[in-house]
């Protein structure tokens, strides 16, 4: 194959890349935050994911446009579900909480199986076929215009984390709890906000995923694991490194994918995780534990 077909290759595994990033932001940013680890990440996708369809399907409304709204349900689905089920279990042991999460992604994958059974779903835009010529590279509309949406999110989040006083008050928490406390911040309040966040970030990312994949129940515990295998290799806690993570992943698995095949993608996504957890345990850009 010639150059121009590994250029191509490269690209749409960047597009998805940051998508992917998106998506593992959500979970950097709860476990940044609340420590929790969310095993239910994926599952939460696949929902917005199937709203999106239902959506697309019975009000032929696309995905990009839908992408605030749906984000907007999963916030406020994040943050009930918080506020109601995962915040008893803070200070209980962390293998409470991991069966809590774990007992709600086999909850949602097997709801959305009762729901809406087995088969894929698919989403069929009007520019589902569309693509950009720029020289030898052809960009697919597609995963461009999700990789787009992807990025003005991203933006927006890392914004909202540095600029405003809410923001700042929820990173006071993820750094010393015990003084958050102190100064008077409500922080079961401001957990449930951060994972409401989590949740949103998923949602989106799901929402523009139905671009680019078919929707099955199934697909959930597998973006979990990818999810994990993004935040680990960009650094767990690290926004920017979920984003860099993100795109190494959807890179590596696109170029395998070309090289031997699809169904050897995970197995170099992996093998980019132990060659992070061999020489740099913290991940790409976390920090050093000490």
């Amino acid at each position: 194959m010639s150059l121009d077909v590994y250029l191509n290759v490269a690209v749409a595994g960047v597009l998805t890349g940051l998508v992917y990033g998106l998506m593992a932001l959500g979970l950097s940013v709860i476990f940044g935050v609340v420590r929790i680890v969310n095993f239910a990440h994926g599952e939460m996708m696949s929902i917005a994911m199937y709203i999106a369809v239902v959506l697309f399907s019975t009000l032929h409304l696309d995905p990009l446009i839908m992408l605030v709204p749906i984000a907007a349900v999963m916030f406020v689905f994040g943050y009930v579900l918080q506020a109601g089920l995962i915040n008893p279990f803070i200070t209980r042991p962390e293998h409470s909480q991991f069966l809590l999460v774990v007992a709600l992604a086999i909850i949602i994958v097997n709801a959305l199986l009762i729901i809406f059974g087995p088969d894929a779903r698919t989403v069929q835009t009007s520019y589902a076929y569309d693509s950009f010529e720029l020289g030898p590279i052809i960009i697919d509309a597609s995963k461009l215009y999700a990789a787009a949406a992807a990025i003005v999110v991203t933006a927006a989040l890392f914004g909202f984390f540095r600029f405003t006083l809410l923001g700042k008050a929820i990173r006071a928490c993820a750094d010393n709890y015990t003084g958050a406390l102190v100064v008077g911040l409500n922080v079961k309040h401001l957990y449930a906000l951060t994972f409401a966040i989590g949740a949103a970030c998923v949602g989106a990312a799901g929402t523009m995923m139905t671009l680019i994949t078919d929707v099955t129940p199934a697909l959930g515990p597998g973006y979990t694991l990818l999810a994990f295998v993004i935040v680990i290799t960009g650094g767990l806690g690290s926004m920017p490194g979920a984003l860099v993570g993100g795109v190494l992943i959807g890179l590596t698995e696109a170029i395998a994918g070309v090289l031997f095949t699809p169904s050897a993608k995970s197995m170099f996504a992996f093998g980019i995780l132990v060659l992070v957890l061999l020489f740099r345990p913290q991940g790409i850009l976390g920090r050093r534990l000490t």
